[in-house]
């Protein structure tokens, strides 16, 4: 329920202040710079904005290969016949691939989990893209070359790799990890291209 508005503000503001303020990185200043920004904007381009919410939530979906999201399925990625599809590498989240995919360093496919294993949190396998890529894998026409591991370097992701590496070991699949040129705790979607395509090139065999 919508709490009373906050004095000087009328309701509509205050749902709006709210309903920013839920999403990801904007606190409650932010939150409010923001509803009194669009307030102040011109009429066409608050419907813009609000045209191009409702067209992410009713267009997006999940490629069926690798779960990225798309607005067609399979993506881009996956029906580009100039990708390498010996190669797989798996990301927590689909900002990861795109910062990835921004160092023109990686040609391969991707698998995006959507989370990480967290126990503490109550996130199993099953609660992730886990199952669909050890089902893709089990799919696959032909036999997976490697599959790079590009979790993020936090206690999460690094628990989500040997899950991984355990999960496929004797399946025949070189199963490798970025470089720990990332900085421990951080997250691949704030790292810069030098950093990634030096991360790429240098992974090592997950044991």
């Amino acid at each position: 329920m919508l709490s009373d508005p906050s004095p000087g503000t009328t309701r509509s503001l205050s749902q709006l202040i709210e309903e920013l303020h839920r999403l990801p990185g904007i606190g409650p200043k932010g939150a409010q710079r923001i509803a009194y920004y669009i307030a102040h904007a011109p009429a066409e381009e608050a419907r813009s904005l609000a045209d191009a919410i409702v067209a992410v939530k009713d267009s997006i979906l999940f490629c069926d290969e690798c779960r990225n999201l798309t607005d067609a399925s399979p993506c881009a990625i996956c029906s580009n016949p100039q990708r390498n599809r010996d190669q797989i590498c798996v990301v927590e989240e689909s900002r990861d691939l795109v910062a990835l995919e921004r160092t023109r360093a990686y040609r391969g496919l991707y698998h995006v989990l959507h989370g990480v294993l967290s126990p503490l949190n109550g996130v199993g396998p099953e609660d992730i893209h886990l199952p669909q890529l050890f089902a893709r894998l089990q799919g696959a026409a032909s036999p997976l070359q490697e599959l790079i591991v590009a979790t993020n370097p936090t206690l999460e992701g690094d628990a989500t790799a040997d899950f991984i590496y355990r999960r496929l070991a004797g399946a025949g699949i070189r199963i490798t990890r970025l470089a720990l040129g990332l900085p421990v705790g951080g997250s691949l979607e704030f790292a810069d291209e030098t950093t990634l395509s030096r991360a790429l090139a240098g992974r090592s065999q997950l044991e």
